[in-house]
């Protein structure tokens, strides 16, 4: 009913396509990371995975790595797999997390919390975010490129690449489709003119369509599924909102620049923030 009445005001033109709603609520806090740029929940392990680019984003400096954090937001081990440069994006599959970082794809073996094997690219610049298909495919984004990446039985490649990805950055896989969380086509370094919004690309033909009517929402980072919807991050504006799927964002929480990442623990009804300017992760029960 309350989507139906939201609707209803839209048509009417009270209401712009953006609005507020009920503001999460913080539930915990966890400092001491460096650049916390993504996490992942691992409920088999009972553990959030964090990535630390701990410097520039696109440095080859070795100062990277992974933190393993309780769901309830206690640092388990803070450098839990090292040796990375700027880790980004992660995405589990068959016990494996799968990390974006600069031009190559990391796989980590859980069990183990050793590097397992590395895939790379030269001419990949900011590999960004990852997600897994139900056939086993890792996709990964390359944000400056305009391309997709695909990690296909071992190989690793460029699946697509088009200018109306407009900079992708989140990845999510379902259904047949990869949800795309575009930044907006880049003027000056990350700068937009218009920002970007989600985008579908279709696993068998590749096709790119807008999702909804293609109105821009934000830079957009992270994208996680919740019901029929989709909760998504603008990282320049420090925003959480959740879209659905005929596109309409409704704006549920606004913090500071660098909000990245996210993961939704749906049973728990929390979302997990990385504050990658403040490296700091947030845990958030959403209503």
């Amino acid at each position: 009913m309350q989507r139906f009445i939201y609707n209803i005001i839209l048509i009417l033109g009270i209401l712009p396509a953006t609005v507020q709603a009920a503001e999460p609520v913080r539930i915990w806090e966890l400092a001491g990371l460096s650049n916390p740029e993504s996490v992942v929940y691992d409920p088999a392990g009972e553990a959030l995975y964090v990535s630390n680019v701990n410097g520039a984003a696109d440095a080859k400096d070795g100062n990277g790595f992974i933190s393993r954090v309780s769901p309830t937001g206690e640092m388990l081990e803070l450098n839990w797999v090292t040796g990375l440069d700027a880790p980004k994006g992660l995405a589990l599959h068959n016990g494996r997390l799968y990390v974006a970082d600069i031009d190559s794809l990391v796989e980590i073996d859980i069990a183990g919390a050793v590097i397992s094997n590395t895939w790379t690219d030269s001419n990949a610049q900011f590999l960004n975010d990852v997600t897994a298909a139900a056939d086993g495919r890792v996709f990964v984004s390359d944000m400056v490129t305009n391309r997709i990446h695909v990690l296909d039985n071992g190989s690793f490649s460029v699946w697509l690449e088009d200018a109306a990805l407009e900079n992708p950055n989140g990845l999510h896989a379902e259904n047949g489709q990869l949800i795309v969380g575009a930044w907006g086509v880049m003027t000056d370094g990350f700068a937009t003119e218009v920002p970007g919004h989600l985008k579908t690309v279709n696993l068998e033909d590749k096709s790119i369509n807008s999702l909804g009517s293609g109105s821009p929402v934000g830079n957009l980072d992270g994208v996680e599924p919740v019901g029929g919807d989709f909760y998504v991050t603008d990282w320049m504006a420090g925003k959480l909102y959740r879209i659905d799927r005929a596109g309409n964002a409704t704006l549920l929480l606004e913090l500071e620049q660098g909000m990245a990442d996210h993961e939704y623990m749906e049973n728990d009804s929390v979302i997990v923030l990385p504050m990658m300017n403040n490296n700091t992760l947030l845990g958030y029960r959403v209503r």
